[in-house]
Order: C-alpha cells, then structure tokens, then sequence
C-alpha cells in the first residue's frame, strides 16, 4: 500500500509540474517572461503559489522543465542517437535537419522565451549559453563522426560553423514564420544544404 500511494503522489507531482509548465509557457510567450510572476503562473494555473515554489523554487527551474517537455516532444534524444547511428553520411545530415525542424516547430516559442530572459537577466544569459553549449556539443559529435566524408577545404572546425549558421533559429523564423514557407520545405532545404556545404562530391 505504501508503494501505491507514494507512485501515486509522483504522478500527481509530475501532473502538476506539467500543468504548470504548460500554463507559464503560454504566460512567458505572451507577456515575456520577466513580466511574468510566480503569482501570475499561480492564478491562471488555479494551483496555489506555495505548491509552485515547493515543486520549482524559482521561474528558471519552470523554464527548465518547459525545456525538458519540448525536447520530450521533438525526440531529441532518440532522434540525435539515430543518426549518428546511420552509416550514410547524407541520410544523417537529413536526419540533423528533420531533428531541428521537429525542434523549431515544436518548440520556437520557447527559443524565444530564453532570448528574452536572457536579455534581461544575467543568470538566465548564462543559462542560454550553457543550453547551446550542450546543443553544440551534440552537434559536434555527427560532424567528428562525418569528418572522413567532409569537402577536402574544410575542417571540423570550419564544418561545426556551417552546421550552427544554418540550423540558427533565426533562419527558421526567417524562412517559415516570415517568408510562409512550409515546415516540411525548409526541412528539405536545410538538408539539402547542410549535403552541399559540407560533403565532398
């Protein structure tokens, strides 16, 4: 019995965590998230403020589970351990593109999100870099496995930079949000180019 009551009170807990995450998201792209409050979070979500701050502490730690649900979403991780799986190096760079494109569309409001904390607050400034520091690190590691494959002028280095400039979200803004193009055809661009850019002939 006390097994089942304790697994039950986990998934009330992650149930809660998950709402109140889903509201703050909403909260944060519509208001930003400075503007935003704990006691806002609080009376929108109906749960009670006291509750917020014992399964959070801060807004930071929201913000990190609103993260840990969108990369739940877009399957980052079985995803990014696919393709450094695959043996044919322009299948994993497509794969790359279908994971960002999966990244953006699920999830550039909460790109946004950061941008904004961050350009208001110094410790969610360095929380944005340590986020793309682990982004890069990721990505780092399909561009080491494809060096053999890579154009005979460029390096790993000169690669990794190509590979962050195209998959920049500001270019997904660029192309999708602010030229219409479809989520599916700046999927293929973006493989299409990373192909080019990066493999010999």
């Amino acid at each position: 019995m006390t097994v089942k009551r304790s697994g039950h009170r986990q998934r009330q807990a992650e149930a809660t965590k998950r709402e109140v995450a889903r509201v703050a998201r909403a909260l944060f792209a519509e208001h930003g998230y400075v503007a935003t409050t704990i006691s806002t979070i609080s009376a929108e979500a109906d749960i009670p403020v006291q509750t917020i701050y014992s399964a959070f502490g801060s807004k930071a730690r929201i913000l990190d589970k609103i993260t840990e649900l969108w990369m739940n979403e877009a399957q980052t991780t079985s995803r990014a351990a696919a393709y450094l799986e695959e043996s044919d190096p322009a299948r994993q760079l497509q794969m790359l593109a279908e994971l960002n494109r999966r990244q953006m569309e699920a999830g550039f409001d909460v790109v946004a999100i950061y941008q904004q904390a961050a350009a208001s607050e110094p410790h969610m400034a360095e929380t944005l870099r340590n986020v793309l520091g682990a982004r890069e690190r990721e990505i780092r590691k399909l561009i080491d496995a494809l060096a053999p494959h890579l154009r005979s002028e460029l390096t790993v280095a000169t690669a990794l930079d190509l590979t962050l400039a195209l998959t920049l979200p500001e270019v997904f803004h660029l192309l999708v949000v602010e030229r219409g193009w479809s989520h599916r055809r700046y999927e293929e661009w973006l493989g299409d180019s990373l192909v080019s850019q990066l493999l010999r002939e």
